[in-house]
């Protein structure tokens, strides 16, 4: 007996809607890279691209637990001698929710060219509404990664 290798080809891709709205935003970052990776089909190969399409909405509903909003920080460098800027994560949860969830998800993936193709197909949004709805996503509900 040997062992199923999905094929690019061949991979089916659905749509998914996952709302973030009260729940913590690494849990969500789970869900979403779990379903770009397309763990959660029985066809899972590790090598190949076979992840479906995610949108999170009420990414600014997201919440942070413990003291994460006022201790956490994101880092990044302009490419200048000194200028590593820092923002506090309830300023960026203020400003731009979905750019840390972005990042989240993101840094969840395969640091590998197929991490940079599964990361095309997220969506994140502030608020209920998405402009994929001619995409009929389905709602995914459970935090086990059930339907």
């Amino acid at each position: 007996m040997s062992t199923y290798m999905a094929k690019s080809n061949e991979v089916a891709r659905k749509w998914y809607i996952i709302d973030a709205a009260g729940k913590p935003l690494g849990r969500i970052a789970v869900q979403a890279a779990n379903l770009l990776r397309g763990k959660v089909k029985p066809t899972f190969t590790p090598h190949v691209d076979c992840g479906d399409h995610v949108i999170v909405i009420n990414c600014e509903k997201a919440v942070l637990t413990g003291k994460k909003l006022t201790q956490k920080y994101h880092y990044h460098h302009t490419g200048y001698v000194g200028n590593l800027k820092s923002v506090r994560y309830d300023t960026l949860m203020n400003t731009h929710p979905e750019k840390a969830m972005h990042m989240a998800v993101e840094r969840m993936l395969q640091d590998n060219s197929l991490g940079r193709k599964q990361i095309v197909r997220l969506r994140t949004v502030v608020g209920t509404e998405h402009k994929h709805a001619a995409q009929q996503p389905e709602f995914w509900n459970d935090a086990e990664g059930n339907k």
